[in-house]
């Protein structure tokens, strides 16, 4: 699309709507950036100014919107709940998310890994797979770096490791990895999507327009994920940490197996992991997967796998303290992955729970207190809902705090020696944080400063 002179409306002033803007208009076009913050709550405004790109700050763009060309949502921005957008939508002017925008110009091939868990740690960890083949790899997307950030430094000869969200999907029509991951689905963002079936529908685009020649990796143990092989045009390799498989990567007793057109290679042994647990193993057979598919050798995915220490805030290990572990799992942000780190902790833990609520219910979490769990410190909007649901399962060890630090004291107050202390809130930080980054990193400075 030539952009000379188009009228383009970019909504929602984060990372990857900044990163929009600026490529855009680097093309010529009249970039307006909108965000419902003040302007003065917005610090990167002056210098975006500086370089022709209009700031719209302070309301929803109502009264400018049917004026555009084009217009670029940002992730976090909801696309079906604003009125602005069924004007756009009268209008027929397109909505496209950053991801779509940027999948026009990438010149290389895409591995796209989504679901609802796992998509960080397997994002990482198939970049650092790809980059034994591919050194110029790019890592991106709700990872951090929004892709539109790398495609203008890309060959044809490089490769994209990009984890995709459903805000993502959302406004997606014509992105096409040539490889892609669902690691597993589970109830999500139904704040958002208010259906189950919408949300598995907007994890499902991802793979939509892939042909014969592309490949969809998917969790043989996830109910969703096995109806999807009937969907895909992509050729499906699944995954499984509970069966052996007659094609495909799996876990048999601490060996991870690849059978793939022929082969059957012992890929590693889960012993020489640096990760943790069985849903790092999935993590991980997903990785090595889009890597062989990629033409990574299988002693380069090796050598990848037994490098790779984890990613920051997923069961990240923060220190020990008069005898006690610390972990920092803030991308915990959904009761099914604050079950994997509770799982995945071999101490008693001093677990604080609690945060925005997304929808959710807290019962499979719960179920695994038992046996597990000493004291539960509750923060946030859900406080009182989680407590509930302790109390209808007879756990009883809770008390709730007003803030973040008062909870996280309370913590290090409460463990004994040979105990753990665990951040996995199995809610999203917005209520009290700008993202779950910024809770992890609170948690972390807390404990080192008080343990």
């Amino acid at each position: 699309m030539d952009f000379k002179d188009k009228k383009v409306l970019i909504c929602g002033m984060a990372r990857s709507g900044i990163a929009a803007a600026e490529f855009l208009k680097r093309r010529g076009a009249d970039v307006i950036l909108q965000d419902v913050k003040e302007y003065d709550k917005l610090p990167e405004a002056p210098e975006l100014e500086k370089k022709g790109i209009k700031i719209y700050a302070g309301a929803n763009p109502d009264d400018i919107i049917e004026d555009m060309d084009l217009v670029v949502i940002s992730p976090g921005v909801p696309r079906y709940d604003l009125a602005c957008f069924k004007k756009a939508d009268d209008k027929n002017i397109p909505i496209i998310s950053e991801v779509e925008l940027a999948s026009w110009y990438v010149p290389c091939p895409i591995a796209a890994i989504t679901g609802t868990n796992g998509k960080t740690t397997t994002t990482m960890l198939t970049g650092e797979i790809l980059k034994k083949k591919y050194p110029n790899t790019a890592t991106v997307g709700n990872i951090g770096l929004p892709i539109i950030h790398e495609v203008e430094r890309l060959t044809k000869d490089d490769y994209i490791s990009a984890e995709i969200s459903s805000f993502q999907m959302e406004s997606s029509y014509t992105f096409k990895p040539h490889i892609c991951v669902v690691t597993n689905i589970t109830p999500d963002h139904l704040n958002r999507h208010k259906t189950m079936e919408c949300y598995v529908e907007m994890k499902e685009k991802v793979f939509a327009k892939q042909t014969p020649e592309d490949y969809t990796i998917l969790n043989k143990n996830d109910d969703y994920c096995r109806k999807m092989a009937e969907k895909t045009k992509g050729r499906v390799l699944f995954f499984s940490s509970t069966e052996k498989l007659d094609e495909g990567i799996y876990l048999d007793g601490e060996d991870i197996i690849l059978k793939w057109d022929g082969i059957c290679e012992k890929v590693i042994n889960v012993n020489d992991l640096k990760i943790l647990g069985v849903h790092n193993y999935e993590n991980v057979m997903a990785a090595s997967a889009v890597g062989y598919l990629a033409g990574v050798s299988l002693e380069d995915i090796r050598q990848a796998l037994k490098e790779f220490n984890g990613v920051e805030h997923h069961i990240e290990y923060v220190g020990t303290f008069h005898d006690v572990d610390y972990y920092n799992d803030s991308k915990g942000t959904n009761p099914e992955a604050s079950v994997r780190a509770v799982l995945a902790m071999k101490k008693p833990i001093i677990l604080i729970g609690g945060g925005m609520d997304k929808g959710s219910d807290f019962d499979m979490w719960v179920k695994e207190f038992d046996g597990r769990v000493k004291k539960l410190v509750l923060i946030g909007e859900t406080a009182d809902k989680i407590k509930e649901c302790a109390l209808k399962y007879g756990f009883t060890n809770m008390e709730k705090e007003p803030d973040f630090k008062s909870a996280v004291m309370n913590c290090i107050k409460s463990a004994e020696k040979g105990d753990c202390v665990l951040l996995s809130p199995a809610c999203a930080s917005w209520d009290m944080f700008k993202d779950f980054e910024q809770r992890g990193e609170i948690f972390k400075d807390i404990v080192r400063e008080n343990a």
